[in-house]
C-alpha cells in the first residue's frame, strides 16, 4: 500500500475540515489498529452506560447480583432525556437485566439511574478500573434539568475500543456473557454514525433469507451538548472489527442527524467498512 493512502491518513484527510476534534480508534482483531487522536479523553456521555453494563454482568458472573431481582423506579430517579421510563409511572418494577437492556437499546436514563444505585458507583469504577482503564471513570448519577451539567464520565476512544475488542474476543467477563452483552448491543436503537453511510441493504437481515444476519452492528451511542459519541462492533461475513468515534470542541451544539459529528464519523466508518471488504477482513 502506498504510504500517502494508508487508512489512517485516508481518514486524517476525510475529517480535516471538521471544526471539532475527532478521536477515533479502529482495530480488526488481526493485529491492525488505527488510531487518531485515541488517547484523548472526551466527555463520555451515554458511551459509559456501556462500562455499567460490564460492571452488572461482572457482579451477576461473581454471585453478587442477580438479573432476575426485580427493581423499582423510584421517583428520585426520575430524569429527563432518552429512554421510555420517564413516560411510565414512578413505582415501575423491571428485573435489573430488562434494566440493563433499555439503559443500552434506548439509552434510558432513569434506568441507569437504577442501575448506579443497584451496582454501586464505586463497585462500577472499581470494575472499570480492574479491565485496565486509567482514563474512563464514571462521575456522576444522571442530574435532572440544568442549564449546564458537570460530566457524567471520562473515556479515551482507545479505552472504549478496547472494550469492545474484549467483547469481540469474548474476553469480558466471560465467553457466555460477552456474547450476551454483544446481543444487547445489536438492538441498540441510535448507531447512525457508524451506519449512516453504510449500505442499507447490508443491514436488513431480511435480504438475506434463512442464512441470518451477515453485516450487523453492536454498539452504544452517547451525545450531549459538547459532544457527539459512538462506537461497537461491526460483523462481517470476514469477521469483526471495532470502531469508535468521540467528537468535541465543534460548533454546533445543536441536536440534529445532519450534525457535523455524524457526517464525518459517518463517512469513517463507510471508509474502514470498504477497506475491510475490499481486503477480506483487515485494514
Amino acid at each position: 500500500m502506498h504510504e500517502e493512502y494508508t487508512p489512517e491518513k485516508r481518514i486524517r484527510r476525510e475529517i480535516a475540515s471538521f471544526s471539532g476534534l475527532m478521536g477515533i480508534y479502529a482495530d480488526d482483531l488481526k493485529g491492525n489498529v488505527i488510531a487518531v487522536n485515541a488517547d484523548e479523553e472526551f466527555e463520555a456521555a451515554s458511551t459509559i452506560k456501556s462500562f455499567i453494563l460490564a460492571d452488572l454482568f461482572a457482579q451477576a458472573h461473581e454471585g453478587r447480583k442477580d438479573f432476575s431481582e426485580q427493581l423499582v423506579y423510584e421517583g428520585e430517579n426520575r430524569v429527563s432525556g432518552s429512554g421510555i421510563l420517564k413516560d411510565l409511572d414512578v413505582g415501575t418494577v423491571l428485573s435489573a437485566k430488562n434494566m440493563a437492556t433499555l439503559m443500552i437499546i434506548v439509552s434510558d436514563n432513569i434506568a441507569t439511574n437504577v442501575l448506579i444505585d443497584y451496582l454501586g458507583l464505586e463497585h462500577i469504577n472499581g470494575t472499570i478500573a480492574s479491565l485496565g482503564f486509567t482514563h474512563t471513570k464514571l462521575h456522576r448519577k444522571i442530574l435532572g434539568e440544568s442549564d449546564s451539567w458537570p460530566p457524567l464520565g471520562t473515556t479515551t476512544p482507545r479505552e472504549y475500543g478496547r472494550l469492545f475488542e474484549m467483547l469481540a474476543r469474548e474476553e469480558l467477563v466471560s465467553p457466555q456473557a460477552s456474547r450476551q452483552m454483544i446481543d444487547i448491543f445489536k438492538r441498540q436503537h441510535y448507531n447512525s454514525t457508524l451506519t449512516n453511510w453504510l449500505p442499507p441493504y447490508y443491514l436488513d437481515e431480511d435480504n438475506f433469507g434463512l442464512d441470518g444476519e451477515q453485516i450487523y452492528v453492536a454498539s452504544k451511542s452517547g451525545s450531549m451538548d459538547e459532544c457527539r459519541n459512538d462506537g461497537g462492533i461491526i460483523g462481517t461475513p470476514y469477521g469483526r472489527y471495532t470502531l469508535v468515534i468521540l467528537t468535541k470542541d465543534f460548533h454546533d451544539p445543536q441536536y440534529h442527524k445532519d450534525h457535523e459529528s455524524h457526517v464525518y464519523g459517518a463517512r469513517v466508518s463507510r471508509l474502514l467498512f470498504d477497506q475491510y471488504l475490499a481486503r477480506e477482513g483487515s485494514f
